[in-house]
């Protein structure tokens, strides 16, 4: 594995994350701002060939501003991370916080002004429709994570929510095409909040998301990336969805009790692009 330029100022690091022999893989990225430095996005076991890219780019790291921890249960290489390069800015997610008390984090992305710490030049949005502070139950539910998205390049890195198949092992093929786009599978599960109306409201949240940014390129921790056209692909996936979101909201419809989960307005459906 080795840092690949995705685009003019992005590059993307493909890392190995096995379940039952099986790599699902995973991903950390780079970005070039403006004023040279870098802002690094996610972690994977950094190899010597890995950190040897990582510091030719960053001067030894000397170039590295901060580092940001998108996923709250993407947390196996964040110390060792941390422990390469302890000068940068630390920003992560609630969980992140909560559980690696080491790392002496300088904010967290469920607040507005440290998702746009970086904006226009680097966006951040986190989906709305689904728990992001406290996901539960912590084995299945990783559907939420920080989009990030890189204006100069049109690169959007994104981990669990948006799955895209460019490896896919032999046998799985007959099953999962390769270079084909789902939403991770937890949506249908415990994904979104149980609320009627929270499959739409994540619908018409991407729907935005893709009208406001002119997606390019797609990096995704499972399993692969989307170089070129990924914009028309995720607005056939949100198109094709059409009858999943149907269903899981009659499906949630029929067990929803008001006052026992968030409601709407606990869902982020405005005011996550901070301005």
């Amino acid at each position: 594995m080795s840092v690949v330029e995705i685009a003019p100022g992005f590059y993307n690091i493909r890392g190995h994350f096995k379940r039952m022999a099986i790599d699902l893989g995973t991903h950390m990225s780079l970005v070039r701002l403006a004023s040279g430095k870098f802002l690094v996005i996610d972690a994977v076991e950094v190899t010597p060939e890995i950190k040897a890219g990582i510091d030719a780019l960053t001067d030894g790291g000397a170039n590295i501003e901060a580092v940001v921890f998108v996923h709250p249960f993407h947390t196996l290489h964040c110390m060792a991370l941390y422990r390469m390069y302890p000068h940068a800015i630390y920003v992560g997610c609630p969980r992140h916080l909560r559980l690696m008390k080491e790392i002496p984090w300088a904010g967290d992305l469920n607040v507005c002004e440290w998702r746009d710490r970086w904006a226009p030049e680097v966006q951040m949005r986190i989906p709305a429709g689904a728990e992001f502070v406290n996901p539960l139950p912590e084995r299945s539910n990783h559907f939420n994570s920080v989009f990030v998205f890189h204006a100069t390049s049109r690169t959007l890195h994104v981990d669990d929510t948006i799955l895209y198949f460019e490896h896919v092992p032999l046998l799985a093929r007959l099953v999962i095409p390769r270079g084909s786009m789902k939403f991770h599978f937890s949506m249908k599960g415990p994904g979104l909040l149980p609320h009627p109306d929270s499959a739409f409201v994540f619908r018409d949240w991407m729907n935005k998301l893709v009208a406001d940014w002119d997606v390019e390129n797609l990096c995704t921790a499972h399993t692969g990336n989307k170089i070129g056209g990924a914009r028309a692909q995720i607005q056939a996936l949100i198109q094709s969805s059409e009858a999943t979101f149907q269903k899981l909201s009659q499906q949630k419809r029929k067990h929803y009790e008001p006052g026992h989960d968030k409601d709407l307005g606990a869902m982020n459906p405005q005011g996550n692009e901070c301005g």
